[in-house]
Order: C-alpha cells, then structure tokens, then sequence
C-alpha cells in the first residue's frame, strides 16, 4: 500500500535512507535491539508524545529524526522541543516493557565534559563521531561560544584537539527560532597530540549591520559568497583578512591566533569588532517593519531565555 500524506510519503524516504546508511529500521511494537548495534524505531514514545523515529547505538538512545514538511527549516528548536522537550528528558519503554526516564545528562566516557545542554552534548557526539581525517561544519547558538562551566571545557577541548579554523557568525532567525542567533563552526578532527591543533581562528561576521527577514528578505547563496570567496576552500592556507584597524576597520573577515583565544575570559569565542550602525547612524536605520521585526525577536529570545530559568527551577 502507497502512503498518501506527505508526512507518510517523507517517513517512507526516511526508512530507505536510514536502512542505505546501515540502520535497521523497525516499529515500536516489534522492537529488537539485538538485531543490529544502530536501531531505528519508529513512533517511539517521549514524555512530549511520540517521536517520529529514535536512534538507538547499542541500546542507547543517541538522536532523533522528525519528518516535518519543507518549510519547517527555520523551525528547528520547535522540533527539538517536540523531540526532547524543554526539560531535556525523555522516558523510553524497555524490552521488558518498564519505564525508564533519561535526564539526558550524558555520561559519555568520550565526551569531554558531562551536561545537560543539548548544544554541547551535539558539539561533542559530532566530534566524537568523526574519523582521524573527518570534517565538520555545525549549527550552534551563541551560547556554545560564551557559556562557562561545560562550555568552557568543550572549547578549550575543540581548540586543543581539532583544528578549529572557521566561524562564521550569522543573522538572528537564519537556523533557529526567531530571536536565536546561530553560528556555524568548521573543524578538522585530528589525532592524539601534546600540541594543540587549532593555530588560529577566522572570524566572518555576517550579523553586525545586516538585516534578514524570513519572507521580505530571505538569506539568499548570493548573500554569503563574500565569505565563500573569503573563505578560499581550495587554498585556506592563503586566506587574507579584510578587516585592518587602519585602512579597513569595518571588515568583516578576521583572524585571531589560539593564545589570544585561550587568554579570554572562559575561552569565549563570542567575538565582535565591527559598531553597530543602527547605533550611531540614524540617518540609515532599518525600514520599520525590519526594527519590528526584530524588536519581536529579542523579545521572544528574552521569554524563552526566562521560561529555561524557570523550567530549571522547577527541576530543583
């Protein structure tokens, strides 16, 4: 029988891509984790609902999939709420058919630090994930560049054993909810050494002084080839700075060597040179409809930033 609604006809895609990469796929009701060490299981129940499919590695549930409709893409923290809600923890039905409730605070012998922060727990499986030669490029929020405690760990950690060589910072509402700024990281994993790998960080700072809106002004590929062409992904080793503190201080392209990294405060890599116009020029503000739109989108970072203060608590 054919599935009809797109929501059936996305889990069908799912099921073939998971089985090519090597999952077995299977229905909550038929759940076998002997057949294989990466199980997939469909509709697998949470303290939030179902989840359209568990990833399980060894019995262990280690990520999530949801089939959303296309247009979702800028609502990933709405599926990750629905997924893994916002007290990072899920209650999973064992074999024999008992309850069990994970807080989701990984105690992970590969991980460099142990935390309920689901951003650094995705920072560190990401890496723990890859080959001696893999690469990466990760969505983050700006929490995982300036967070203490964990935070700082991971990043001294990521600093220390991967080549940390790219940031770039992007525009509120772009990955994430709106109001949530995002970040993506690019990094080459290494082996084992007593040197740190990373030698120096580039910084593209794509967020001061630019406006996007999610349907007046998308972010667009042309949008970002400046920092394509700045990056230089056929010879990073001859990459060149824009950004000069005399002759072109408004440059958007910066590097920063791991000494001066590591001497900031918690290892912060929450880094920015460029003024904010929209502070000293008002002669060239945003249309109103833009500085509304993002008055709406602190507004709401601010609410969720006090409903996490307040679902924390109530853990307490």
């Amino acid at each position: 029988m054919v599935n009809q609604t797109p929501e059936q006809k996305s889990r069908d895609v799912i099921d073939t891509q998971l089985e090519n990469a090597g999952w077995v796929v299977q229905d909550k009701t038929r759940i076998d984790f002997s057949a294989s060490l990466g199980v997939a299981v469909r509709e697998y129940q949470t303290d939030v609902g179902p989840a359209d499919y568990v990833l399980f590695v060894g019995k262990q549930a280690v990520g999530v999939i949801e089939a959303k409709p296309e247009d979702w893409g800028e609502k990933i923290t709405t599926v990750e709420e629905q997924s893994f809600g916002k007290k990072s923890s899920m209650s999973f039905t064992n074999e024999e058919g008992e309850q069990e409730k994970d807080e989701l605070t990984y105690n992970r012998q590969d991980f460099w630090d142990t935390t309920s922060n689901k951003q650094l727990n995705f920072v560190q499986h990401i890496r723990s994930m890859l080959k001696t030669t893999g690469k990466a490029a990760i969505v983050v929020p700006d929490n995982v560049l300036f967070e203490g405690g964990a935070g700082e760990t991971v990043r001294n950690k990521l600093l220390e054993t991967t080549n940390l060589h790219t940031i770039l910072r992007l525009p509120t509402g772009i990955f994430y909810a709106q109001g949530v700024k995002a970040n993506v990281l690019f990094f080459d994993n290494k082996p084992a050494s007593p040197e740190p790998w990373t030698q120096s960080v580039w910084f593209y700072d794509y967020r001061t002084n630019i406006h996007h809106t999610l349907k007046k002004k998308p972010m667009r590929f042309e949008d970002l080839q400046a920092f394509i062409d700045c990056y230089n992904p056929k010879n990073p080793a001859e990459r060149t700075a824009t950004w000069h503190p005399e002759s072109n201080p408004e440059g958007r392209w910066r590097q920063y060597s791991y000494e001066e990294l590591i001497a900031r405060d918690k290892a912060s890599l929450d880094i920015f040179w460029l003024k904010d116009q929209s502070l000293t020029d008002l002669d060239n503000l945003p249309e109103p409809d833009e500085l509304a739109e993002e008055i709406i989108e602190n507004l709401e970072a601010g609410l969720r930033s006090f409903r996490e203060v307040l679902a924390g608590l109530a853990t307490k």
